[in-house]
């Protein structure tokens, strides 16, 4: 395989709490397929991970921002901010969890600048399966959570008290995210908590799964929320301008109870038509908070135009697998190699179609220049 191209790494730049960075297992792999690997400077301090590691292969070295994203090919687990994206030349590329779907703003911005990406939440097999995903986190993740602040937020004798009734689940989506929050919702997010839980006799959890065909039926969502201990929305929405819980209804929900978010669509008012979380009034998180309280200041913070007179303890994050930083890289890190492989033996993008090999139709799906409005 011929050496032929560059690829810098960057660091993510988002919210303190985000500290992951691909590990030198990954990069020493990636070094036998590019001319050089560029490490942004500081790579992964966040990880207490000493740069030393990287730079066992020669081709390895650090290098300030400027210079990552001059190279032919850039890898940046997160969408890179603006000020970033600036630094990228014409006829390069981002390789990046770009969101095409529900970000189309994105799409028009690199067009403008000339600028090729490959999509990582994008790469789908001839099935339509990811190819590039940590679902079973998003939601093991974020059950863990949840249960954590039910736990808190419990009347006494507490969730722990073999006396107690079952808690009843309601959870939106049944997919790729939705197939792994059933078997968390039913742990508590916690296996270990779970055989504890039921050595002990505890009640465990009653789950309701309803999908979108039962969401547009006011009826049979209010009979439900009406007894939710945890309202979970893992939809992926095809018109994510609407909303499946209006505000009015989270009124109906008893306290206590919590409403785990991790589907974690935005609320974006600069498109039209408007994007919208699928339930009306909740906080957006991030890795550095993503627990809200009723009263939390996150609320008033929301758009105008968002309903958020009905409150309840929400937990949100925009990067769920961020919670356990190592296990979700040595997880993308595996499942990225193969196709960063593919790529430079096809002879970079140019070499990429969607009529070719496994590797190459799945990548071709989530490049830009192949993306479909």
């Amino acid at each position: 395989m011929e050496k032929r191209f560059t690829i810098g790494l960057g660091i993510i730049h988002a919210e303190d709490g985000e500290i992951r960075a691909f590990l030198p297992e990954f990069v020493s792999q990636i070094s036998r397929y590019f001319n050089q690997v560029v490490l942004e400077t500081g790579y992964s301090e966040s990880l207490g991970i000493s740069p030393e590691f990287y730079t066992k292969p020669m081709n390895v070295r650090f290098a300030p921002p400027e210079e990552i994203y001059d190279q032919d090919y850039v890898l940046v687990l997160r969408y890179p901010p603006d000020a970033y994206l600036n630094m990228m030349r014409p006829g390069s590329c981002l390789i990046s969890m770009c969101h095409f779907p529900t970000r189309p703003k994105r799409r028009e911005v690199l067009r403008e600048k000339g600028i090729e990406a490959i999509s990582l939440d994008s790469i789908v097999d001839d099935n339509g399966n990811r190819l590039v995903e940590n679902l079973r986190s998003v939601a093991w993740n974020g059950c863990e959570i949840a249960f954590k602040v039910l736990h808190q937020i419990w009347p006494d004798p507490g969730l722990s008290d073999p006396n107690r009734t079952s808690l009843n689940v309601t959870l939106l989506g049944s997919g790729g995210v939705g197939g792994h929050a059933v078997q968390a919702a039913i742990r508590y997010g916690d296996a270990d908590l779970w055989h504890q839980y039921a050595a002990r006799h505890i009640p465990g959890n009653i789950l309701r799964v309803i999908d979108y065909d039962l969401t547009y039926h006011e009826a049979v969502l209010m009979s439900l929320l009406k007894d939710t201990h945890l309202l979970i929305d893992a939809t992926q929405r095809k018109n994510s301008s609407e909303f499946i819980i209006p505000n009015r209804l989270i009124g109906l929900i008893p306290e206590p109870s919590v409403i785990l978010d991790l589907s974690v669509d935005p609320y974006d008012f600069r498109t039209q038509p408007n994007e919208v979380k699928g339930i009306e009034g909740i906080p957006q998180g991030d890795l550095n908070q993503y627990i809200f309280a009723p009263d939390d200041p996150a609320w008033d913070k929301l758009p105008k135009q968002i309903n958020t007179t009905y409150r309840r303890w929400v937990v949100s994050c925009y990067s769920w697998p961020g919670i356990h930083p190592r296990s979700c890289m040595l997880r993308y890190g595996n499942q990225i190699t193969p196709l960063l492989r593919r790529l430079v033996s096809a002879g970079g993008i140019d070499g990429i179609h969607p009529g070719g090999r496994y590797h190459d139709r799945a990548l071709a799906r989530s490049m830009l220049k192949y993306w479909e409005e």
